[in-house]
């Protein structure tokens, strides 16, 4: 039979079919091969054996959160406590683009800043939406309702941003375990230990633990500047320009003259600079 690996503890694989759950083992020949199964794995499976006995095909797969076959990327962005991060926002965009993961950014806490402090975090949001990702707020059921639907969506960003608070908004009969944010460390405990695949809204989303740090460990320069899709809309007269030195490169001018904004370019050359190390 063929299922859906839905949550992962220690040996054991939740596996759904059908509207029913099986608690699945996987035949030794995978730790051999160093096959690792994920959430989120269509496979084939004994139903009465309760054993994985193959892993299909995968759209895409991650290693942090460990996640495959997901459609679309909720990035949880928090205006504060903790503080709204653009590094962390495109270390996020990057991964996304590099697996070809539609992104939603999802924005939180706006309810504890001030009018004119809205006013900044929405006119560089903006750059966002021109350049096609959804921007929306967490008190907008409805439409992240919508967004869900038909989709594999994965729920992700900086702990304690508020990831749980969100999902249990969406349907508190998850009633999953939420933490607070540290005042003196700036970042969340991490409140969700294992990742979960839910049916929710005609569609799948997945809660994952947070985390803090991000790296490109794996991913090349040209996967890195790939995944800056504004780049793409200045060509550059240099062939695999990696748009950092060259004097008439295409891309460092619309930087220069306001049409990309500064902080996406900075971040674009601290990330290939970290990638080199």
């Amino acid at each position: 039979m063929q299922g859906q690996i839905i949550k992962i503890i220690s040996d054991l694989h939740v596996v759904s079919c059908d509207g029913e759950l099986y608690l699945c083992k996987c035949r030794g020949i995978f730790r051999k091969d160093h096959i690792v199964p994920l959430v989120g794995d269509y496979v084939i499976f004994h139903p009465e054996k309760k054993v994985i006995e193959k892993i299909l095909p995968r759209k895409n797969e991650f290693c942090r959160p460990r996640v495959s076959n997901i459609d679309q990327a909720f990035l949880i962005t928090s205006l504060i406590h903790p503080d709204f991060s653009l590094s962390l926002l495109d270390r996020l965009i990057v991964l996304m683009e590099i697996h070809h993961v539609s992104v939603v950014i999802c924005i939180t806490k706006e309810d504890l800043l001030t009018q004119e402090q809205l006013a900044d975090v929405y006119q560089q949001l903006n750059y966002y939406r021109q350049l096609g990702y959804s921007v929306v707020s967490n008190q907008d059921l409805e439409k992240i309702k919508e967004l869900i639907r038909g989709k594999t969506s994965v729920f992700t960003g900086q702990t304690g941003a508020g990831k749980s608070t969100l999902l249990n908004r969406l349907n508190p009969d998850w009633n999953l375990e939420t933490g607070e944010v540290s005042l003196a460390l700036g970042r969340g405990k991490h409140t969700t230990r294992v990742v979960s695949l839910f049916e929710l809204y005609d569609g799948k989303v997945m809660d994952t633990p947070g985390f803090s740090a991000l790296d490109f460990y794996g991913y090349s320069k040209d996967d890195i500047r790939e995944a800056f899709i504004e780049f793409q809309q200045f060509p550059c007269p240099f062939k695999n320009c990696t748009h950092t030195k060259e004097e008439e490169c295409s891309v460092k001018r619309a930087v220069f003259e306001n049409h990309i904004m500064s902080s996406r370019y900075q971040n674009y050359l601290k990330f290939i600079g970290e990638e080199e190390k």
